[in-house]
């Protein structure tokens, strides 16, 4: 039974990747990493430039899987409250309270988008961490449950005034960070230059079918590839020493051009991280139609879920990316694979 329902919502999954690879193109890396990430129920954040698709490629993801599709802008004066409800004057002249997004599609909640969240307030930034990690909210004296949500959270990385880096603490509680960069194929870059298809969103994101998967059913099956995938000990040996390896990249060579290593890391992934990095692997695993994890299942998925989990030296944070992606590199070519 159980193989039977692992095969069956794989086909569901892989005919999602199909249809949101049609309307978000050159985007396979990203699209497989949400994936993933739906299906190991973590929430992302997302790194990239302004205007390569992210808002249209969450609402297509949102149309497949159903649910309901929130999104806020992170400004200077976002206040917690304005996650929460929204004040107007109604027509009578007195103040009325109408429900704001986080509220908005009650516990049918399935993505929530927080565009530009480091343009927003540590306060903020506070609430929208402890609703992603209790999925609950007390609100007009009541609590509201949203058992299906999941959050993406997108940085402006280009303007830093007025903005709030969010901390390494919080940056802990998302799965993944997934960047998402202009496709380099000239074909594609003019084809969303100059096909008119690409230039409506609405139309675009209309051409995804429907509820292709359940999200009310998500969570229910994430255990059920949980269990059945298998992990064996040579495996968690060898995650544990990558692990090792993002603490004290010294004991294992790793060397980072232009970088003192001994003054880099000051602290490597979380146990939490590295539980959310197997959890995603486990899935990258049942999307290839594999009962156990190999070594390439956390190689798919290692730089998304651990690069945004390393705090560096002050000196070294302006270069993050770079480095990150260097260091991550060095790791899985020096720490033997079973």
């Amino acid at each position: 039974m159980s193989d039977r329902l692992l095969a069956d919502w794989r086909e569901h999954a892989l005919k999602l990747e199909s249809e949101i690879n049609k309307v978000v193109v050159g985007q396979q890396s990203p699209v497989r990493l949400i994936t993933t990430s739906i299906f190991a129920r973590g929430h992302v954040l997302l790194e990239g430039d302004v205007g390569v698709g992210k808002t249209t490629l969450l609402r297509a993801f949102t149309r497949g899987i159903g649910g309901g599709y929130q999104r806020i802008e992170g400004t200077i004066d976002l206040m917690p409250n304005d996650l929460v409800y929204h004040t107007y004057l109604g027509e009578d002249g007195k103040p009325h309270v109408s429900p704001g997004p986080l509220l908005m599609s009650g516990e049918n909640l399935s993505v929530f988008f927080f565009n530009e969240i480091n343009r927003a307030r540590p306060q903020v930034h506070s609430l929208l961490l402890r609703v992603m990690a209790e999925r609950t909210l007390t609100a007009f004296n009541k609590e509201h449950h949203f058992p299906h949500m999941l959050v993406f959270a997108d940085r402006n990385q280009v303007e830093k005034e007025e903005t709030f880096e969010i901390p390494s603490a919080a940056r802990d509680r998302f799965m993944m960070e997934i960047p998402i960069v202009v496709p380099s194929d000239n074909d594609i870059m003019e084809s969303l230059v100059f096909d008119t298809r690409f230039h409506n969103v609405d139309a675009l994101v209309d051409t995804v079918p429907a509820d292709i998967l359940k999200f009310d059913e998500l969570n229910a099956f994430s255990g059920v590839i949980q269990s059945s995938v298998e992990a064996s000990a040579t495996l968690r040996k060898y995650a544990l020493e990558l692990w090792l390896a993002t603490k004290t990249p010294t004991h294992y060579g790793i060397k980072v051009a232009g970088v003192d290593m001994n003054r880099l890391v000051l602290a490597g992934a979380s146990p939490r991280g590295m539980s959310m990095m197997l959890r995603a692997a486990r899935v990258n695993a049942w999307l290839h139609n594999r009962t156990a994890v190999l070594p390439e299942d956390i190689h798919a998925v290692f730089h998304a879920t651990v690069a945004h989990r390393l705090v560096f030296s002050p000196v070294y944070e302006m270069r993050r990316t770079e480095i990150a992606r260097e260091m991550l590199s060095g790791i899985m070519n020096s720490v033997a694979a079973p």
